[in-house]
């Protein structure tokens, strides 16, 4: 399961709000290689699944990633910070064995 925090959600929604997504859009999670510590997240805002998606919905807010990356995003949690340190979208992995210093890269 991928989960959302609260935070993440409230964020969802307002840019459903603004009409900045459609009501039919949904997260799409993925990692791809790359970054300095070897694995990077990508995360979209997407319409159409594909055949071998994994959907998964928590607090109202539906995640799909495929299935090469959910073997790395397995009981992650996607959180969203508005503080001075950064603004933004990022992910809490327990997978993860070592992030580098702006967090949006990973190794297992």
């Amino acid at each position: 399961m991928i989960f959302i925090s609260d935070k993440a959600k409230e964020k969802v929604e307002a840019l459903r709000a603004e009409g900045t997504l459609g009501s039919d859009s949904f997260l799409r999670v993925s990692v791809v290689g790359g970054g300095c510590s070897g694995l990077s997240y990508k995360l979209d805002f997407d319409s159409e699944t594909k055949p071998k998606d994994q959907v998964f919905e928590d607090k109202g807010i539906k995640v799909v990633t495929d299935l090469k990356s959910f073997l790395y995003l397995c009981n992650t949690t996607l959180e969203f910070s508005d503080g001075l340190n950064g603004k933004g979208f990022y992910f809490n992995n327990p997978n993860a064995s070592r992030t580098c210093g702006c967090g949006e890269s990973f190794a297992v």
